[in-house]
């Protein structure tokens, strides 16, 4: 079974295939956490914890003078509130008294079959095949009756485990919380412990630093309204001796698109906590008596074999437990070129259906129509919000410029940025109260555009109706849905004054439904999120689209590290990587292995390539299909760390059945006189035969793993190559 109870030891114990986590309804009845790690066979792992006299660590009330309880110094499943654990706190709860306090208590629990819920935010999903049970711990404030809900949803055979978690109002009083967490989880000792994450900032998102855990608590997270370009919602931690394929790695994944706060502490006594929610920042949310308060849920996932263990146990399961889209596994993906930088917004119908017509000849299957098509749009100052066709550069409506792509065999696509407005627009001049605006107060503008209010209800209708018109209007196949600034000026005019710390959190929430409403029901649409390149790249946008761009930055150099840092958490079909004109030093035949690491496509002007150019592209339009079902559903591999000093940078794709691989290096560093270079793979089967790119010639898969495959010198630089193993049966 996946869940277990010791009922005599008060255990609850959840199994996956490899691993075990356990809690215990402990002393006074506080929900206690045990272990998380390697599987064990242990029904009680309570004798790990030891019971001291800590000096001025409070002792609760009902421990009746017995001074070697401290909440200071146990390791909690959800840590309480002004009961003498001084650690960041799980919860911030402001009583209808003015307390600050949740004093909460195991009260009951219930294991159900399937997958646990939410009704206001996505969560991963069980498939029909999976086998996945839930786990409900209601802890209870008897005081103020306030109840918080505790979920689990273990599946057994992708060695995931989730976390979410419900506050309930229970008494018959409005409450406000202030903090809440969705994961806490305690490690008895995490002096050794690193913490990894995926900083950054526009252009150079999901970079990746390491650092060892000090005694101070390390707080990451985001602040602009978004999951951002500067964090991302996912940290591991991890043993020191932790390298790319051997070590204890613990990760951690945010299903959240707004504020978010990761924050771990090593305390006094060398515990470790780990908190993950939703940002604190401007959150202020009122509960009346009844209401029920959800918060984003968490995957974790564990492994000893290092970074790579761990990344495959999420790309396996963020490829098949995440997104519902037909275009995840029932449908490939098209090779498509967009229109921005090839016109930007100087374009009219005819324009695009030359770019179309020249851009078949590359072996592209989808022309995308970027910003510029709709309003008064003939910069970034106007427009936004007036989602109507611009009929002044599509003189033959949309319908008809969709019908002349598809005639030649072509898909069409479109840009949507349907959080934003323009000040020069329709919408604002009939709705200004629909912007973030603070009464009294001028906007900041970023882009020269203002966020709309999708706290709103009248604000979500619009843009669902209005986008929809769009999207039913023409054979559209593809959609680019933007976002192209932070949120300021945190106000709305459709709530009181005392509830504007929730606009945040209703924000995300509108945003949520709008998706629901638009992209769910459209179905057969492809749909790629995008925010100022990789400014919103989280879980939960990913459980609308099967894919999001990457980044704005295109050089194939950056690239590298940002499909490098990207992979540590996110599968390579999730992100969308094109071939541009940046990096004009790079050979076209580099910018496509590059992107060949993604979903695929062209961000230039078409109609300017030549003849031989257009040949290239065609044969790596034609390369990027035929390798598909590798890169797309095989095992990744980060062969080279290129933060590292080093020549070149590698990586491996590899099939499930191991029958056939793909490893992709570019020369990014070469020396005068240097060593001969071997690039040693991954995931083979050692003692199978395998082909290189066709050769008779055949090798092991042990000797191309512990050798390596020889790399040539004598070539430019920023020269890649593409070693395409097929094993000999």
């Amino acid at each position: 079974m996946a869940i277990t109870v010791n009922k005599q030891a008060k255990t609850i114990t959840l199994h996956t295939k490899h691993t075990s986590y356990q809690m215990k309804i402990g002393n006074l009845d506080y929900l206690l956490h045990l272990y998380y790690g390697p599987s064990i066979p242990d029904a009680d792992m309570s004798w790990q914890i030891m019971q001291y006299d800590r000096g001025f660590s409070g002792n609760p009330y009902e421990s009746r003078g017995e001074r070697t309880f401290s909440l200071d110094a146990q390791p909690q499943e959800f840590s309480t509130q002004q009961q003498g654990d001084f650690r960041a706190a799980s919860i911030q709860v402001v009583n209808s008294d003015g307390s600050y306090s949740f004093h909460g208590k195991a009260e009951s629990y219930q294991i159900l079959k399937g997958k646990y819920k939410l009704d206001t935010l996505p969560t991963v999903f069980a498939r029909d095949t999976d086998i996945v049970d839930s786990l409900e711990v209601t802890l209870v404030d008897q005081a103020s009756q306030v109840k918080v809900l505790l979920l689990y949803g273990v599946f057994e055979e992708a060695d995931i485990i989730t976390r979410a978690v419900k506050v309930v109002n229970g008494g018959d009083k409005p409450i406000h919380l202030s903090k809440i967490m969705s994961l806490c989880l305690d490690f008895l000792n995490g002096a050794d412990f690193d913490l990894v994450s995926l900083p950054g900032r526009y252009g150079q998102e999901r970079q990746v630093e390491r650092q060892a855990m000090t005694h101070h608590i390390h707080n990451i997270g985001s602040v602009r309204g978004s999951s951002s370009h500067q964090q991302n919602p996912f940290v591991i931690l991890c043993g020191r001796e932790t390298t790319e394929d051997y070590g204890r790695c613990y990760g951690f994944s945010l299903m959240y698109s707004g504020n978010f706060l990761a924050e771990a502490e090593l305390d006094q006594y060398d515990q470790l906590r780990l908190g993950m929610g939703i940002n604190p920042k401007q959150f202020f949310y009122q509960l009346k008596p009844g209401e029920t308060f959800e918060g984003p849920e968490v995957v974790m996932a564990f492994s000893m074999e290092g970074f790579t263990g761990l990344s495959h146990l999420y790309h396996d399961f963020y490829r098949t437990n995440l997104c519902r889209s037909k275009f995840v596994s029932q449908v490939e993906r098209p090779v498509l070129i967009n229109s921005w930088e090839a016109a930007f917004m100087d374009f009219d119908d005819v324009k695009l259906v030359k770019i179309a017509e020249a851009a078949k000849d590359m072996g592209v299957d989808l022309l995308v129509m970027d910003d510029g098509w709709f309003g008064k749009r003939d910069d970034d100052n106007s427009g936004l919000g007036d989602w109507v066709v611009n009929e002044n550069k599509i003189k033959c409506g949309l319908h008809k410029l969709v019908e002349q792509i598809n005639d030649l065999g072509m898909k069409f696509g479109i840009w949507f940025e349907p959080e934003m407005v323009s000040e020069d627009s329709d919408l604002y001049r009939a709705h200004p109260d629909w912007a973030m605006e603070i009464p009294g107060r001028h906007a900041v503008r970023s882009r020269n555009q203002i966020a709309l209010d999708l706290s709103r209800k009248d604000v979500q209708d619009y843009l669902i109706k209005s986008v929809n018109a769009i999207l039913d209007d023409a054979n559209i196949y593809y959609v680019k849905w933007d976002i192209n600034r932070s949120l300021t000026d945190i106000w709305s005019n459709g709530l009181p004054a005392q509830k504007q710390g929730e606009v945040y959190h209703r924000y995300i929430l509108g945003l949520y439904r709008v998706m629901d409403e638009i992209i769910l029901t459209h179905p057969d649409i492809l749909f790629e999120g995008c925010s100022g390149g990789g400014g919103r790249f989280d879980p939960a946008m990913l459980h609308y689209y099967p894919q999001y761009w990457v980044s704005d930055n295109n050089n194939p150099i950056d690239r590298l590290k940002l499909h490098y840092g990207t992979s540590f958490v996110y599968p390579t079909c999730t992100m969308g990587a094109h071939i541009s004109d940046s990096g004009r030093f790079v050979p076209l035949e580099t910018k496509a292995v590059v992107a060949m690491c993604g979903t695929f496509g062209y961000e230039l002007d078409a109609t300017h390539l030549t003849k031989e150019e257009q040949k290239i592209c065609r044969e790596q339009s034609r390369l990027f299909r035929k390798y598909y079902h590798i890169t797309f559903y095989g095992d990744f591999y980060r062969l080279t760390n290129p933060f590292a000093p080093g020549n070149m940078t590698a990586w491996q794709h590899v099939t499930k059945d191991k029958r056939e691989s793909l490893v992709s290096v570019v020369v990014t560093n070469l020396t005068c006189n240097g060593p001969q270079e071997y690039v040693k793979v991954k995931g083979l089967e050692p003692f199978a035969m395998y082909s290189v790119n066709g050769s008779q010639e055949t090798r092991s898969g042990a000797g191309l793993m512990n050798a390596g495959i020889p790399i040539n010198r004598e070539v430019p630089e920023y020269s890649a190559f593409q070693f395409h193993l097929v094993r000999k049966d």
